[in-house]
């Protein structure tokens, strides 16, 4: 049996350090934990390693975060996998900096990249590891603030938190993976 661990994000060297890229920060994580190599496969960074006696595909597609769900589809197919294989690495507005959750099926509770993947798939039944990255307004007000702090770095001060963040979201998929090689 086989898994993956999908970190959503943007492409290219002016997202890399985002909010809006805290996923693709969490497969780095796991992949330096792990001691894999990303390497480039049709542009997107992928890697294989294994964990708790499971082979584990880390993934960062090389598209925009809100159009990620063919890409992840296509990928997903190709390593012979199924919805219920994947762990999708995200940020998440409506959840405080810092705070990390762990949802196995659902919406895309407004998330569009979380959206793209769902319509792609044709199903929610994937496993999701959301990082808080707070939001700057009440929800609802203020788009264009929203579009700015998603797509800006974390500052100085919120540093340490998203650091702890993203550690606790690799410590969370590689659980994930576990459990589900587990037998039941």
């Amino acid at each position: 049996m086989a898994q993956a661990i999908v970190g959503l994000g943007n492409p290219g060297p002016e997202y890399r350090n985002t909010r809006h890229n805290v996923g693709q920060r969490v497969v780095d994580g796991v992949a330096r934990r792990l001691h894999a190599r990303l390497a480039r496969d049709g542009g997107h960074q992928v890697g294989r390693t294994e964990w708790a006696g499971e082979i584990v595909h880390l993934i960062k597609p090389a598209c925009f975060m809100n159009v990620s769900g063919p890409t992840v589809a296509r990928l997903a197919r190709r390593l012979s996998l199924v919805a219920a294989d994947l762990i999708i690495v995200f940020d998440d507005l409506d959840l405080p900096l810092g705070k990390v959750r762990v949802r196995m099926k659902g919406s895309a509770g407004g998330h569009n990249g979380v959206r793209s993947v769902i319509e792609a798939l044709g199903t929610d039944a994937f496993r999701r590891v959301k990082v808080g990255i707070g939001r700057p307004a009440p929800p609802g007000q203020h788009k264009d603030l929203v579009v700015d702090h998603v797509l800006s770095p974390f500052y100085p001060d919120e540093q340490d938190m998203a650091d702890a963040a993203c550690t606790e979201a690799a410590d969370l998929a590689l659980k994930l993976v576990e459990s589900a090689a587990t037998p039941r």
